[in-house]
């Protein structure tokens, strides 16, 4: 048996195992059968907390120039990121990867294309203190808040104190953990409603998991959780780096461009690309069609309305 085939055969078998795991699961999860599972309703928290970090998220005195804010990269009123390839750091420079959504982090085992981070805690600390990022480090971000006595009055009441590193993190940690995206019509179907999704939709679902997509994008967030190395029979994009964290694939045809470079731009294009790169495939039109047709099922609301991809802006 060729090298490329036992790694299809193997996709598929990985791919047949999770269907074992979702059966396993289901009297958990839903009412069916299946390796992905319905997002779990957001955490309770407090209002007066979850205020402050939407406020805070929304600050541009969080980065070194006072420039950008944590939702300049990460729109809420749309996709929870941005249309460009590489969004713009505080110093004016271009990030090096592709922002990722921050609608359903926290259900993510790691944070970021690299995964090096697993609370959500000492990511959040490690994007403020990052001159690529925010660069706010050493204090400057909350000697600027304290300056502001409204907002010395929200931290009082949150935190009983006055404002500090862990409270700030703290705060913007607990608002991005309530940005969870329920209501997608896939989520409806494992739940039993059979209308929730056409029979071209049922069929691409049945391709995804034929194919051994599944064995990636699985679970409660349809990946993000695991390592996985991109490119394996054929390249995507740049080279850098190797192995990246499988991206979730909730509200996904919200969130082109795609891949950790931007380099498609469509969502047919990256289910073609991946299936040529991960599975030396090439796939045809009409499996295209259905498979994009499943990821449109995965789109869920956020206070009450469906995500949206952003406005498209000028520069990529």
């Amino acid at each position: 048996m060729s090298f490329r085939l036992r790694i299809r055969t193997l996709s598929v078998l990985v791919g047949a195992a999770m269907l074992c795991a979702g059966a396993a699961l289901a009297g958990q999860w839903g009412a069916r059968d299946e390796p992905i599972t319905p997002l779990p309703p957001a955490p309770a928290i407090a209002p007066a907390k979850l205020a402050l970090g939407a406020l805070l998220f929304r600050d541009p005195r969080l980065s070194q120039r006072q420039t950008v804010s944590c939702n300049s990269c990460h729109d809420v009123a749309t996709s929870g990121a941005s249309d460009r390839n590489f969004d713009i750091a505080q110093n004016g420079g271009a990030l090096r990867m592709n922002t990722l959504t921050v609608f359903n982090a926290a259900l993510n085992y790691r944070f970021n294309w690299r995964g090096r981070r697993e609370k959500f805690e000492r990511f959040t600390a490690q994007v403020l203190d990052d001159p690529g990022l925010m660069g706010a480090a050493n204090g400057v971000a909350v000697a600027r808040l304290r300056r502001d006595p409204a907002m010395v009055t929200r931290f009082r009441r949150v935190y009983g104190r006055p404002i500090d590193d862990a409270a700030l993190v703290d705060a913007l940690a607990a608002y991005q953990r309530s940005l969870v995206t329920p209501g997608a019509r896939f989520d409806r179907w494992l739940a039993g409603d059979d209308r929730a999704i056409s029979a071209q939709e049922r069929r691409g679902y049945a391709r995804f998991k034929a194919l051994g997509c599944v064995s990636c994008h699985q679970g409660v967030n349809i990946g993000g959780n695991l390592m996985q190395r991109h490119g394996i029979f054929h390249p995507i994009g740049a080279a850098d780096p190797v192995l990246v964290r499988v991206p979730s694939l909730r509200n996904v045809a919200a969130t082109a461009p795609y891949f950790h470079d931007g380099s498609a731009a469509t969502l047919p294009d990256a289910v073609r690309a991946m299936g040529r790169a991960q599975l030396d495939l090439t796939l045809s039109p009409h499996e295209v069609d259905d498979i994009v047709a499943f990821l449109r099922t995965l789109t869920g609301t956020y206070q009450g309305k469906p995500v949206r991809p952003p406005v498209p802006s000028r520069h990529r």
